[in-house]
């Protein structure tokens, strides 16, 4: 009986302090800075590995570089029994966004 009464106590414990828990704040995810450049190194992947398949993406960071941003990616392929890596570099003018290059290397890691 004793038992009882002290997982009982217990029990009463522990709801009631559940119910003074805020509840918990749902934060929305922002898009990051870098989403269109991304979709672009994708695009520019499929189009020159169109039987690949991407299995690993990376986002590398960005690069100022006087007047234009470098954006840096790591994709992982797979094309049928080969796996690499290539590494995209998308350079643009800061101020407009205009593509002035973009760069594609292959990497065996």
């Amino acid at each position: 009986m004793r038992k009882s009464f002290i997982a009982l106590g217990i029990f009463i414990a522990i709801n009631s302090a559940l119910t003074h828990i805020p509840p918990i704040a749902h934060a929305q995810q922002e898009i990051p800075s870098y989403a269109k450049w991304s979709k672009l190194a994708i695009k520019e992947i499929q189009s020159k590995y169109p039987n690949a398949n991407i299995i690993d993406y990376l986002h590398e960071g960005s690069e100022t570089k006087g007047d234009s941003t470098i954006e840096k990616f790591k994709l992982w392929l797979k094309d049928g029994d080969n796996e690499f890596g290539v590494f995209v570099r998308i350079e643009f003018t800061t101020e407009t966004e205009k593509v002035v290059n973009i760069e594609l290397q292959e990497t065996s890691r």
